[in-house]
């Protein structure tokens, strides 16, 4: 029988992680500089285990492979195979991530023969005066812009927003951006690992080695034109859902939770993602209950259409993301 999956995170040390995944998410590890927790990828090499249940040590690939649409949704199974469509991540930014954009579906395919990767971002925490870059600050061109990232002036063209806590952004794949420093992110994006990195502050790692940079191939990724669009409005309804974007990657809302509440997916063809980045609180489903806590994140196969968030403390708040 399906049930609500949790996964071991696969975290990721980083040149500009820090320390609030442990400190913050509780993420159990080791390692410094922790910048990325991969929570739930297919992504070769890369693909999440079990942690909870009957099937604790197998990989989320095996199950798509054994159960198909039961877990992703028959009309999302038919589009995406055995390949789990999103990549679900906490980001810690100690230092800024360097300035970045991801080509779109078509330039993906033809380079890489991958996904594009259009994603968005909802604030976590964020320290005092963080900020992210988010597009250009006027619409520009190709030559103006290599002549500015030529000149190490790069920075003058872009858009700087400051940012705090419940903050949500989605970026279209070729909109230039970073997340700064004192930043922490739940990220939701297409599954790929694409990235142009422009731009990465003249930064050197512990060897004195500078990252590689993909100018010209973001050169053709680009989108040059100053839009306003990408900070998202949404409505703060408690015990209801609070739809923060609809797209066709992913529809993703918030739940900010303080009693006993019921959630039906009889119509929805989909599986469905909770992470949790407020409180802790209880998933009932049929006979079983599973917990989910701030950092955590829980998978909810398709088959599973109606569950209760139950025993909640300190006001829950969820990111529920599925596919429409």
């Amino acid at each position: 029988m399906l049930y609500p999956l949790k996964f071991h995170p696969i975290l990721k040390e980083k040149i500009w992680g820090g320390n609030k995944l442990k400190t913050i998410l509780h993420k159990k590890t080791t390692q410094e500089n922790v910048g990325e927790s991969w929570e739930i990828s297919t992504v070769n090499e890369q693909i999440s285990i079990v942690s909870n249940g009957q099937f604790e040590g197998k990989n989320l690939k095996e199950l798509i492979e054994e159960f198909k649409g039961k877990i992703l949704g028959e009309r999302v199974y038919q589009e995406f195979g055995d390949q789990f469509p999103l990549l679900i991540k906490f980001i810690d930014a100690k230092t800024d991530l360097s300035v970045q954009l991801h080509p779109n579906d078509e330039l993906a395919k033809k380079r890489h023969n991958s996904f594009g990767k259009t994603e968005m971002w909802y604030v976590a925490q964020a320290d005092e005066n963080a900020k992210l870059i988010i597009g250009f600050n006027k619409d520009t061109n190709k030559e103006e812009y290599e002549d500015f990232l030529n000149k190490g002036k790069i920075t003058e063209l872009l858009n700087f927003e400051e940012i705090s806590e419940g903050d949500s952004y989605f970026i279209n794949a070729g909109r230039i951006h970073a997340i700064g420093g004192g930043s922490l992110i739940a990220e939701i994006q297409q599954t790929s690992d694409i990235t142009y990195r422009v731009y990465d502050w003249d930064r050197q790692d512990k060897e004195g080695n500078y990252r590689e940079l993909h100018t010209d191939l973001a050169l053709d990724a680009l989108d040059f034109k100053a839009e306003d669009d990408f900070k998202l409005k949404y409505a703060l309804e408690k015990n209801k859902v609070n739809q923060l974007i609809s797209s066709k990657y992913f529809t993703t809302n918030t739940l900010s939770i303080d009693q006993s509440t019921e959630r039906t997916y009889k119509d929805l063809d989909s599986f469905k993602i909770l992470m949790c980045v407020r409180g802790k609180g209880e998933i009932k489903t049929n006979e079983i209950t599973t917990t989910i806590s701030l950092g955590e994140t829980v998978l909810i196969p398709s088959r599973i259409d109606n569950l209760f968030l139950e025993n909640v403390s300190n006001e829950m708040k969820l990111l529920e993301v599925y596919i429409k």
